[in-house]
């Protein structure tokens, strides 16, 4: 095994790894708002959850995309600070709103 396969078996891991943290983190989110009674905690767990979830998702698409291609993907980055924005801004309006 050479030095550069086995960098590239390692990031194979690291990627499923974040994949499967992100899958689950996504999936307690879509329970949490099956589960919770009001609006309230319903706008809570998914709006924590599933942005820790579409993180990791991202990241892990960010390290494939920076082995498979010739240099750093950063477009996962700008969406992961993108959502990491927005997520808590819309949760916070639509709890205004349901005042």
């Amino acid at each position: 095994m050479t030095p550069g396969s086995r960098n590239l078996a390692l990031a194979g891991m690291a990627v499923s790894v974040l994949v499967l943290i992100g899958a689950v983190f996504t999936l307690i989110g879509s329970l949490g708002l099956l589960r919770m009674p009001d609006f309230f905690t319903r706008l809570h767990g998914p709006s924590k959850a599933t942005t820790i979830g579409i993180g990791s998702l991202l990241v892990a698409s960010a390290l494939y995309m920076s082995f498979r291609g010739p240099g750093l993907s950063l477009h996962e980055f700008m969406i992961s600070l993108f959502i990491a924005i927005t997520t808590p801004v819309s949760s916070h309006l639509l709890a205004k709103a349901a005042r």
